[in-house]
């Protein structure tokens, strides 16, 4: 590679890692011919990413690494552990060059409820729908034995292996086990503990692995308020460790769940000239995100939100060759897509996949918007002007803004102060500093009026053109009937 060439490779990579957010997410890196060479992941993705570019890199693999990337794409997430959940499904799937594989092909651990007839809980590595409902994976192993410990102390689900039936119930051919002495389990199998009140507690203990976990923590703290009544100290610091446990649980992913097999996910969010839009694609597969793409595209005839996302999805779909059967988009389409459905969902997984396409495809916007205004300053300033035009209502943009405050030292020696801006920028030859003249004491309104008139009448006098917008410090009268001017 010539000098020149690099010097704008390096330039185009820079500029992406500037508009960066910093936020938690994956970052993907691309050679040359845009093949995936390194997933990584981050707590900060700008902080993170930078650090390839803007610091000197001892390691020589990595300098190798930096040589050869010629694009960067990324995507945001809510959590750390769900940017690890999927640069794990990222690498496992493209398999990048410069990343350690996992050569075992172990992945992170997910709870199973079994299909049995006293369905059991328990942890595991293997996904197998035949044999019950998973729930996870959990990047955080101490917070999943930590739900799997609560589970165990509230619900008490068994833990036997042994293939329990109706039938055998009746006959008698079980018998309890130490568990049961232990005071771990209800003896469902002697029939100590009814199939009804035992399917209701494995009813509870899915809202907990679902996240609804409200009323557990109302019984955790009703056993440890009952355990401190008692003096029992140290069943109370447990009832209080499993409270804070649940209370700060945020192992299981939002992002990806097994229930989610194979689904494509679309939302589409307008730029402020409503000239633009961006839409935002990802793709689930097998429980796990494994594409994520924000594209721009402009409005040639005005076309509605409906219309361009009618021709993004069977473009954007084309393009990956997906097949999904279900695609998740924000409101109804007026056409059908061969072989799939369009699905709104309102609540759960899907619709936190919905939320997390949607937050996305606005950061893409935000980071083109910071990309443009780098090149063009007149334009951010412009915006930053409508903004206030129309938060404010005002019927002109508010190009001289003008702001007052007011001081003194315990009521002797009031001043005021005026700061001017100018197009959104300080005009600092225009400031203004004003000693108090007609108010004895510390009254705030009576010093703002003064030095408000004052500037005014002034300006008024000398023909000056008046301020678009002023903004005075203040706050409620006192009740002695004074209010600011």
């Amino acid at each position: 590679m010539i000098k020149k060439e690099n010097i704008n490779r390096l330039t185009h990579l820079k500029a992406i890692v500037q508009s960066m957010p910093e936020k938690p997410g994956t970052y993907q890196y691309y050679d040359s011919d845009h093949n995936i060479i390194y997933v990584g992941k981050a707590k900060n993705l700008k902080r993170r990413v930078s650090s390839y570019f803007y610091k000197e890199v001892d390691r020589f693999k990595t300098k190798v690494l930096v040589s050869k990337i010629h694009d960067i794409s990324y995507s945001v997430v809510n959590s750390e552990e769900d940017a690890l959940l999927i640069e794990n499904q990222l690498i496992k799937q493209y398999k990048p060059k410069y990343n350690v594989l996992l050569k075992d092909g172990k992945t992170y651990p997910s709870i199973c409820i079994t299909n049995e007839y006293f369905p059991r809980i328990f942890k595991t590595r293997n996904i197998n729908k035949r044999y019950g409902t998973f729930y996870g994976p959990y990047s955080h192993i101490s917070s999943m034995y930590a739900i799997l410990d609560i589970i165990k102390k509230v619900y008490k689900p068994r833990t036997c292996r042994f293939p329990i039936t109706k039938e055998g119930i009746e006959q008698g051919k079980y018998k309890p086990c130490l568990e049961y002495h232990l005071h771990n389990c209800g003896a469902p199998c002697i029939n100590k503990q009814s199939y009804e009140d035992y399917q209701e507690a494995i009813k509870q203990a899915r809202e907990v692995l679902k996240g609804n976990t409200r009323e557990v923590q109302k019984l955790l703290k009703k056993q440890m308020e009952k355990y401190a009544e008692e003096l029992r100290f140290e069943d109370a610091e447990l009832c209080k460790q499993r409270y804070l446990a649940l209370d700060n649980f945020a192992a299981k992913s939002e992002i990806v769940s097994h229930n989610i097999t194979d689904v494509d996910v679309f939302t589409i969010v307008d730029d402020d000239s409503k000239k633009n839009a961006f839409i935002n694609y990802i793709h689930v597969k097998n429980g796990a995100i494994n594409q994520s793409f924000t594209y721009e595209y402009k409005r040639k005839l005005d076309e509605t939100d409906e219309e361009l996302l009618n021709e993004a999805i069977l473009e954007i779909r084309g393009r990956f060759n997906s097949t999904a059967k279900e695609i998740i988009v924000p409101f109804e389409l007026d056409f059908k897509v061969k072989g799939a459905e369009f699905f709104i969902p309102q609540r759960g997984d899907k619709r936190h996949l919905l939320e997390l396409s949607e937050m996305n495809a606005k950061q893409y916007k935000f980071d083109r918007l910071k990309q443009t205004e780098k090149l063009n300053p007149e334009q951010k300033q412009t915006r930053l002007m409508r903004e206030l035009q129309q938060k404010l209502k005002l019927p002109k943009l508010p190009y001289q803004i003008e702001c007052f405050d007011n001081s003194n030292i315990s009521g002797t020696d009031a001043v005021a102060g005026c700061i001017v801006y100018k197009g959104m920028k300080p005009s600092k030859k225009d400031y203004r500093k004003y000693n108090i003249k007609t108010v004895v004491g510390p009254d705030d309104y009576a010093s703002m009026q003064e030095v408000v008139r004052r500037r005014y009448s002034r300006m008024q006098e000398e023909g000056t053109p008046l301020p678009d917008l002023i903004i005075t410090d203040g706050g409620k009268a006192d009740g002695s009937g004074k209010r600011s001017c």
